[in-house]
Order: C-alpha cells, then structure tokens, then sequence
C-alpha cells in the first residue's frame, strides 16, 4: 500500500473527529456498518489487504475489534455504555477477502452484568470465528 493511500485511509477515518458509537476511529478506519435488528447488532466490513497479516489473511485482531464491538454495540443500544471485563475468540478459517458479519446476541442479562455472544461469518456464510464475552454496565 502506498502511502497516499494509507494516509487517504486515515484522513477519512478522521473524519468530523466524532468519537460516538456507530461512528468512531476504528469504526471508519475498518469500513464497519452497524445496523440494529430485533434483539442483535450486525457489524460489517469488506476485508482490504491493509487488514491483513504476514500470512495474507484478515488479521485476527481486527476481527477480534468487530467482535468486540458488536456486542459493545448491542448493550450500549439496549442497556446504556458498558466495558469489556472479558473477551475470548476462536479463530476457525482466514479470510482473504469479501464482506465479514458480526452478529451478535445476549446469552445472559443481569443487572448489572451482561454475557453475550457474537458469530462472525464470511460472504459465503461460513462461519469464520466466535467471541463469547462478559460485560459490566457503566
């Protein structure tokens, strides 16, 4: 990648310099969509070759990053701002390229504290990784 077109990436995931969900940094930087359905959160992005890692894959941490932030997403949109206490991901194929799908659900909802759950799915709708969270409410 060149490096117009890196800072052409970072330029516009500059943005207004919004730091609000559905529109952040990492949000635009990645590409991300993030659309609410009845009880779910569905974050999208198309894989870029900048996402990838040594290997040519999409990077685990950027998937990861979606996870994350759908389940983010699905609590603040129900329930108000929470923090990740904890995140574990299982990586079953790479990605090379198309659009990747984070939907995410509860599995659990406390007063407080929050379990939720988010499958990541490939264009072809193979599912490519799994992320099972704990959150607390701020």
């Amino acid at each position: 990648m060149e490096e117009a077109q890196v800072r052409e990436l970072v330029v516009a995931a500059m943005g207004d310099g919004r730091h609000e969900f559905g529109s952040f940094f990492l949000s635009r930087f990645f590409g991300m969509a993030v659309p609410y359905e009845t009880d779910t959160c569905v974050v999208s992005l198309d894989v870029k070759p900048y996402m990838f890692n040594p290997q040519g894959s999409l990077h685990g941490g950027v998937l990861a990053t979606a996870l994350d932030i759908s389940m983010g997403h699905l609590l603040k949109h129900q329930f108000g701002a929470g923090a990740t206490l904890e995140m574990k991901v299982q990586y079953f194929a790479p990605v090379r390229s198309g659009l990747v799908t984070c939907r995410t659900r509860f599995l659990k909802k406390g007063r407080k504290t929050f379990f939720l759950q988010s499958a990541a799915q490939d264009g072809s709708g193979e599912m490519i990784a799994h992320a099972a969270s704990t959150w607390k409410q701020l």
